[in-house]
């Protein structure tokens, strides 16, 4: 018995020691073969967090991202919706800081001097996220670490230990997060916009490769978010140069996983999973996919969105279930004021969310794709919803895909979701009876309502089933922004 024992452990430790110690050659096939954990594709809702020397102005046009304030100013070129004009952040920056000042005063004058992340973890966790993800650096190429990188070429400090806030924002973050038992995860763009020797080999080797070498030995994310790669192919970034490091040698190259913006040209090809950005429909592949977006538009704090800007917990609800569905994760983006503190709207979004989750979680955490998405409607299921000149697909969008179609076009009526023998439908209204089509009704065990348990009557209805619902009760009222059925099949 003993022996036995002692040659199962010993199988154990030889395979998991052949995994960690597997070295990964510097080209994306044999990058991209490195298996993605599976506690990411399990958790279904992350974090995204952008905080800055823009939160300092915390505006830009409604409909736009006030995290570029520093390009919209410069270059007096600007894009998103609600058609903005291009002299709005110059006109805004010489009103309120007057002709003299620059982008970089926002720097210096951003103190952080409410910064809490323990408090920001305990919301995220409420929210009933899994995972978060920080910007440690910017397009403006504002660090919020201190190192080498962030100030040579410059001739000035840029990064938030020797300006601003004065301190280091991201161990106190990684330290709270992970205390909270949420996974953390790092952001870091690759492109700079306005660095002195940004274009150049030297802003590769001597910038980009050390200095995100120096933020993984410090933090050692569980993430590694890379962005900014659009402008040039991989034989500038050398980003397969800085995967290969990351996964044979980096103090994180146990535990790491990284996405897909890479170099221009990797998004939905190469990478630990794929990502979207205010977009409706997922991405097929051999990866998980991840949709971004804020709970506004902009995903820094934007002081020009009202209350009719932010997306509402039905939307967000539905949003994080059609998603899912799909097989992926939302990744919902809070943008800090430049003090610290989260928007109370924020909060509240992401609290209704937590409320919602803690009854129906079970039908999105842990979850597969079922042998469908969803059940259609008649009509036009290819939608346009940049119609109008939509720049960004914005969050009442599932509302018009589950609730309030336009003419012709058809609906998501219900969409599925799957765990071991358990199909989960998600509803977007309460209905007295629902048909669910090509469904076998004798391969059903039962069907209750998530929320309380209580059971379905069902029966067959030609190729489907039809399931009455049971009379409505007052604490459904606390789901009412999504109804969960749970079938047991036999």
């Amino acid at each position: 018995m003993k022996k036995s024992f002692f040659i199962v452990v010993t199988c154990m430790l030889l395979t998991f020691s052949g995994f960690s110690q597997k070295k990964y050659e510097a080209n994306w096939e044999s990058l991209s073969s490195r298996e993605t954990p599976e506690w990411f594709g399990n958790s279904k809702f992350g974090i995204f967090i952008h905080w800055g020397p823009y939160s300092v102005p915390a505006w830009s046009p409604a409909g736009t991202y006030t995290e570029w304030y520093q390009y919209w100013w410069q270059t007096r070129g600007i894009f998103g919706n609600n058609k903005p004009h291009k002299d709005a952040i110059p006109n805004l920056q010489k009103q309120v800081y007057g002709e003299d000042a620059n982008y970089y005063d926002h720097g210096r004058n951003w103190k952080a001097e409410l910064y809490d992340p323990t408090e920001w973890a305990d919301l995220f966790k409420k929210a009933g996220a899994k995972y978060v993800i920080l910007t440690s650096k910017h397009h403006d190429g504002f660090t919020l670490w201190q190192n080498e990188q962030a100030q040579k070429h410059r001739g000035f400090a840029w990064n938030a230990v020797d300006i601003g806030p004065k301190k280091d924002l991201i161990a106190p973050y990684m330290e709270a997060m992970r205390n909270a038992g949420l996974k953390a995860g790092l952001y870091y763009s690759l492109l700079e916009w306005f660095h002195p020797i940004a274009g150049t080999k030297d802003f590769v080797t001597k910038h980009y490769h050390p200095q995100i070498k120096d933020l993984v030995n410090k933090y050692n994310p569980d993430i590694l978010y890379a962005d900014g790669e659009w402008g040039a192919k991989d034989d500038y970034w050398k980003s397969n140069e800085v995967i290969q490091w990351l996964y044979n040698e980096s103090d994180a190259k146990d535990n790491i996983l990284i996405n897909d913006r890479w170099f221009n040209g990797a998004r939905h090809k190469y990478g630990g999973y794929f990502t979207t950005e205010y977009e409706a429909e997922g991405v097929e592949g051999d990866k998980p996919y991840e949709e971004i977006r804020g709970i506004g538009t902009s995903f820094g704090y934007n002081r020009d969105e009202d209350l009719a800007d932010y997306a509402t917990s039905q939307q967000l609800i539905l949003m994080l279930s059609d998603i899912v569905s799909q097989g992926g994760n939302l990744c919902l983006n809070v943008g800090p004021r430049a003090d610290g503190k989260i928007p109370v709207i924020q909060q509240q979004r992401l609290l209704e969310m937590g409320a919602w989750l803690d009854i129906n979680g079970e039908a999105i955490y842990g979850t597969k794709k079922w042998d469908r998405a969803c059940q259609w409607s008649k009509g036009n299921q290819k939608i346009n919803f940049k119609d109008g000149g939509l720049h960004y697909i914005t969050a009442d969008y599932i509302i018009r895909l589950m609730l309030n179609p336009k003419e012709g076009e058809a609906r998501k009526e219900m969409i599925f979701t799957s765990k071991g023998n358990n199909v989960y439908v998600i509803l977007p209204k309460w209905m007295k009876t629902v048909e669910i089509k090509d469904f076998n009704a004798s391969s059903v065990s039962k069907i209750t309502m998530l929320a309380d348990g209580t059971k379905c009557s069902f029966k067959a209805k030609g190729k489907g089933v039809k399931v009455s619902l049971p009379s409505y009760k007052q604490e459904y009222a606390k789901t009412s922004d999504a109804y969960v059925l749970k079938i047991a099949l036999k």
